[in-house]
């Protein structure tokens, strides 16, 4: 029996979906043109202070640099969040969403 997170805290669940549209305008806003980089969605841990954002990058064999950028941009998101949101800042980690999980950033 599957459980909707929606469910057990709409909270937690508006958190990651303003999160996940915040990336998608910061992304388009500040990545380059080498790759597209699409928000796919994010996701909050059980208690709330990570929020996953899932990504997918094209061409494939872009996405080490593209994660390495999300990585070196996490601070600059973290300020754009603030401003664009009034969310108490959970960590945020960046996934790769390309049918497999590349790992945390």
């Amino acid at each position: 029996m599957s459980t909707d997170v929606r469910s057990r805290n709409p909270r937690r669940s508006r958190a990651s979906e303003i999160v996940a549209r915040e990336a998608a305008r910061f992304i388009a806003r500040e990545a380059g043109t080498e790759s597209l980089i699409t928000v796919i969605h994010a996701q909050s841990t059980a208690h709330g202070e990570r929020i996953m954002v899932f990504v997918s990058v094209f061409p494939v064999g872009k996405a080490p640099a593209a994660l390495a950028f999300l990585e070196r941009q996490r601070t600059a998101f973290s300020n754009h969040l603030k401003n664009h949101s009034r969310l108490s800042l959970p960590r945020i980690d960046f996934l790769l969403e390309n049918g497999e999980h590349l790992g945390v950033i």
